[in-house]
């Protein structure tokens, strides 16, 4: 079975195995966000191999390999980057998503020691195949209810597409599994409009000891609905700003300017995928906006703070059909955009340098969290398509 347009992409979910190293994960992105800087500014793609790990009790090829071979020719014949496969990995703890550009089942160990972490062949490992990873996204941090939750969205192929179990489902790995429809984890423009020119896995390596935060947050303040509703790095804005917050909230000398700036990204990463969800299903001429002199689609776009407000503003026939297809819809075009200038007011100085006083951040944070108030937050994951 190979794909098409009309069969569902097929993607990967296998384990790390804590034990082959003190930190497989940390291994790997070590290596990957090396490369990232030592390819900045040129044409090459900054990579990293993870190996699929044969057991030393297991002689026997895959059961699956045939199917595992067939994607990697998939990848292969894909010359134009529109096969978004992914690899979840997780320890049961922490769910990570890689963008599999390629498989080989070559010992890239020789042909390729710098892009393959040195455990492997310190410990003397043995692998069936090799993953070529352009990039690596944290989506959940130290939280496995949330694990189990995520991965259960997925379709294992080897169990009659059931959900994937995290206990008691982990078996012939690695799983192949289908996503849900029209998701997208590595886009580019979505990256370009959240990190700039970076990796997800350099946006995540700043944002760092946020899983107590994360799971602070989904259990005592917005619940566990919402919080998977959000986008992973909606999750890891929100958790850097209160992390920030929290620890410096008695210091009148602090500049909360982190504070707001990470809370207006989680907004606007939130409100985006808004409209990338509900932009497919809009007449084309209603999808495509013109801003700062572009002509924008939503289905695709990153807009920025200011770029929703104007998008969001006034009585348009766009606004007519956000509310016809939008659960919610109301709300987002009724009274957010006056979120939205509320949020770029306080944060359009923090972004460029000037200082941002407690108060001001107090205030933000309050509103969108929900302290003393709805939150703004759990409004957003309320408006999906109907």
């Amino acid at each position: 079975m190979s794909a098409t347009r009309d069969t569902p992409q097929r993607h990967f979910v296998d384990v790390w195995n804590p034990s082959l190293a003190s930190d497989a994960m940390t291994a790997h992105l070590t290596v990957l966000l090396e490369d990232a800087r030592r390819t900045r500014g040129t044409e090459d793609a900054p990579y990293v191999w993870w190996g699929k790990v044969r057991s030393r009790n297991r002689r026997q090829e895959l059961p699956h390999l045939g199917a595992i071979l067939e994607i990697a020719a998939e990848l292969d014949r894909d010359t134009e980057g529109e096969r978004e496969c992914r690899l979840y990995l997780t320890d049961y703890r922490s769910l990570y998503v890689a963008l599999v550009d390629r498989i080989s089942r070559d010992d890239v160990r020789t042909s390729d020691p710098e892009h393959v972490p040195a455990y492997y062949g310190a410990s003397g490992l043995e692998c069936d195949f090799w993953y070529c990873l352009f990039d690596i996204r944290r989506l959940v941090a130290d939280d496995t209810p949330v694990v189990i939750a995520k991965l259960r969205a997925l379709s294992n192929l080897g169990y009659d597409n059931r959900p994937v179990s995290l206990y008691g489902g982990m078996v012939d790995l690695p799983l192949l599994v289908h996503a849900p429809d029209g998701e997208r984890l590595f886009d580019l423009d979505e990256r370009a409009g959240v990190t700039g020119d970076r990796l997800w896995a350099e946006l995540d390596a700043e944002a760092v000891g946020v899983g107590r935060m994360e799971r602070d947050l989904r259990e005592n303040l917005l619940g566990d609905d919402v919080w998977l509703a959000l986008d992973p790095a909606a999750r890891t804005f929100i958790a850097s700003a209160e992390t920030i917050f929290r620890q410096q909230r008695t210091d009148p000398a602090f500049d909360f300017a982190p504070v707001v700036t990470n809370l207006a990204k989680a907004v606007e990463v939130t409100c985006n995928a808004v409209l990338r969800r509900v932009g497919p299903s809009l007449p084309r001429e209603l999808r495509q906006v013109k801003l700062d002199g572009k002509t924008l689609d939503l289905a695709t776009a990153h807009l920025s703070i200011g770029q929703l407000a104007s998008v969001l503003r006034g009585r348009t026939a766009l606004h007519k059909a956000l509310r016809q297809r939008l659960r919610n819809g109301d709300w987002l075009v009724d009274t957010f955009p006056a979120v939205l200038s509320e949020v770029a007011g306080i944060r359009n100085p923090a972004a460029h340098r000037s200082r941002t006083d407690a108060e001001s951040a107090i205030r933000l944070r309050n509103r969108l969290m929900g302290v003393g108030d709805r939150a703004i937050f759990v409004e957003l994951t309320r408006v999906q398509p109907s």
